[in-house]
């Protein structure tokens, strides 16, 4: 059977793992782990797998292995990380769960820590993926210079591997958007768009200047017809034309004294539960009133170290199931 004949299937016939939007209602998560980065970070993302409880969401949790080991390649040696963003590691588009191409070396088994998760819900009818593991050689990264001189990313990645994190991907029934950013590149993008086929389209967007962050800290759909974005970087002339017509929510900038430069550069960092229920970090009150003025109950959630997990609530998680059938909203 062909990605494409798999998309196509009715939903509940996917088996457990289920996810076509950002916005149709969340029934199953994993919610990362941070033991080895922070007790605050440890305490605060069992404290939103809590919160997301008592929401009524299911919430599955990686093993608690030790991701700071040490490793090597023929080429470079690294040490791992903390499993608390699966968002950057994994994209589920529809039935499958697609562990995408990353770019930085230690994170290079970040999945390791959701293999028993995977196993169980390969076992129970899921479609399972791996990208093509990159090099990671030298050659594919390069000092932040030219066009992404005022950025300051710690590095930009070229063109000579397929490299693509998860969370520069988001997803609206069979339109699926994605980012070129400074760990993203074109080649991710285009495996991405080879990988599912003629059942969805996978469209590039472009911000008005480079910027070092993900496309969901940029740009989110809500609902449909319903996109929050950073109103300072999303031009709306030059987004793809499926999402020109939609209404852009402009996300009030961070509150002063935002824990750290990766937390002050961010817009928002929201996780849907449904088409008007939203998890919000709960020091963003500026944003907390602008989505209960558009009318969303925005729910405050306390991640108050989000450098250490993956810089938001979407980062920190990763929706397998939500109730809804793939549709086109375009």
């Amino acid at each position: 059977m062909t990605v494409s004949q798999r998309i196509d299937q009715p939903t509940r016939a996917a088996g457990p793992v289920s996810s076509h939007t950002e916005w149709d209602p969340l029934e199953e998560v994993v919610v990362g782990r941070a033991a080895d980065a922070s007790l605050d970070a440890a305490h605060d993302l069992d404290d939103l797998a809590r919160r997301l409880e008592a929401e009524g969401v299911r919430v599955r949790r990686p093993d608690a292995v030790d991701p700071t080991r040490a490793y090597a390649t023929a080429d470079w040696q690294a040490r791992g990380v903390s499993a608390s963003a699966p968002r950057d590691a994994v994209v589920v588009i529809g039935s499958e769960l697609i562990e995408t191409p990353l770019p930085w070396r230690g994170r290079y088994f970040d999945t390791d820590a959701y293999r028993t998760l995977f196993l169980e819900y390969f076992r129970a009818g899921a479609c399972w993926t791996a990208a093509p593991r990159p090099d990671l050689k030298d050659a594919l990264y390069e000092a932040p210079s030219g066009e992404w001189l005022g950025s300051a990313p710690a590095f930009v990645v070229n063109e000579t591997e397929p490299v693509l994190a998860a969370s520069d991907v988001v997803r609206c029934g069979r339109d699926v958007f994605a980012l070129r950013s400074p760990v993203s590149n074109r080649a991710g993008i285009e495996w991405l768009r080879r990988h599912l086929g003629d059942a969805l389209r996978v469209h590039e967007i472009e911000t008005s200047r480079p910027i070092d962050a993900r496309l969901d800290e940029i740009l989110l759909p809500l609902a449909p017809g319903k996109l929050l974005v950073r109103a300072d970087v999303i031009d709306g002339s030059r987004l793809p034309a499926p999402l020109r017509s939609w209404h852009r929510l402009s996300a009030p900038a961070p509150e002063a004294g935002a824990a750290t430069r990766r937390a002050a550069a961010l817009a928002h960092g929201v996780l849907g539960l449904d088409d008007r229920r939203v998890l919000v970090e709960a020091s963003r009150s500026s944003l907390i009133e602008a989505l209960r003025g558009w009318g969303f109950e925005a729910i405050p959630a306390r991640l108050r170290t989000e450098a250490s997990v993956g810089g938001s609530l979407r980062r920190a998680t990763l929706d397998v199931r939500r109730s809804g059938e793939l549709a086109s909203y375009f």
